[in-house]
């Protein structure tokens, strides 16, 4: 299997020292190989900070990197910077755009196995000339995928859950809800699980909108006029949808031996429970494109860049199921 593209993410945050950390820990995580796409420097130095000992590689193509990978840590060249912890700058900024530009070129035309993006600023990006909302837009464009085609599930040892909807305000989310984008979302869900997880029967928990899935319609009827017939049409259609259940009990830990993976609402019932049970270890991965792409479900922590107090818990989990579910696709 060809090795699996790193971006850079933000040179100003935790992204490179804890890519270094990464690759520090590749035979006792057992990770496939990676390739980080630019900022040698930045890596050299972040990992000369965090008291790492990571060899560089510079390489000129791909193909080297699996050979590379296990006695030094491959860097694609030609694009570098400085090293500023915790002092982001429209420079970095530029550097990280780059860096994710060049390092999804290389997973859509198949030469590297899979994307595994670092995290990054969206304001400082948006400085720069980026136009897209987030990465995953810019990761679906590339792909030729309509972005509201592309569904992000967070991902963990204990628990795989779904935002419907994202990024909007709480006040909006009944009025974005509907049957055909449930039912939309919860399909991309159940062909992933499936490709990339090997799940030949997942099953989908989808959570009620409304505390106590509404009471009967005495605390909103979402549930009556939308959830449920959107589970029915999915149970129509061959999938193994059940609900709505009550947000407040669905992540119990008896609850969540009965699903593959949970559907909510919107995006703090999808992420808080994500994040209390497995926030070291979780995985942002974007279902519903040609590509595999995973990123690690922390931000750029600009406020303990360079300090070691970064955990590289969620990089290396980023690493690891991006190579798992390349080797599921290939096996395909």
């Amino acid at each position: 299997m060809a090795a699996l593209a790193v971006s850079l993410g933000d040179p100003a945050g935790i992204g490179p020292e804890l890519l270094c950390e990464a690759w520090v820990r590749r035979k006792q995580e057992k990770l496939p190989p990676f390739f980080a796409v630019g900022g040698a420097k930045v890596l050299a130095k972040a990992a000369a900070r965090r008291g790492l000992d990571v060899p560089i590689e510079p390489i000129d193509g791909v193909a080297a990197a699996a050979e590379y990978f296990p006695g030094a840590l491959p860097v694609l060249g030609g694009l570098d910077g400085d090293y500023t912890p915790g002092q982001p700058d429209p420079d970095g900024a530029r550097l990280a755009l780059a860096s994710l530009t060049e390092a999804v070129r290389q997973a859509v035309f198949h030469e590297a196995a899979g994307l595994v993006t670092g995290p990054v600023s969206k304001a400082l990006l948006a400085e720069v000339g980026f136009a897209h909302p987030g990465q995953t837009e810019f990761v679906a464009e590339a792909c030729r995928v309509d972005p509201e085609e592309a569904v992000m599930m967070l991902a963990g040892p204990q628990l795989k859950s779904v935002p419907l909807t994202v990024h909007c305000a709480l006040s909006a989310v009944p009025g974005l809800l509907s049957a055909e984008l449930i039912c939309r979302k919860a399909l991309v869900v159940d062909a992933a699980l499936r490709e990339d997880f090997g799940i030949a029967h997942p099953r989908i928990a989808i959570a009620a909108l409304n505390p106590h899935a509404g009471e009967g319609g005495r605390m909103g009827d979402e549930e009556r006029r939308i959830i449920i017939p959107a589970i029915e049409k999915l149970r129509e259609a061959g999938i193994d949808a059940s609900g709505p259940y009550p947000a407040d009990a669905l992540f119990a830990p008896h609850a969540r031996s009965q699903y593959d993976v949970a559907l909510a609402m919107y995006h703090d019932q999808a992420l808080i429970p994500l994040k209390a049970l497995d926030f070291d270890q979780g995985v942002n991965m974007t279902l519903g494109l040609p590509i595999v792409r995973t990123s690690p479900d922390h931000g750029t922590a600009f406020a303990i860049a360079g300090t070691c107090k970064a955990h590289p818990g969620a990089t290396i989990a980023a690493v690891r199921m991006a190579g798992a579910a390349a080797v599921m696709r290939a096996r395909a």
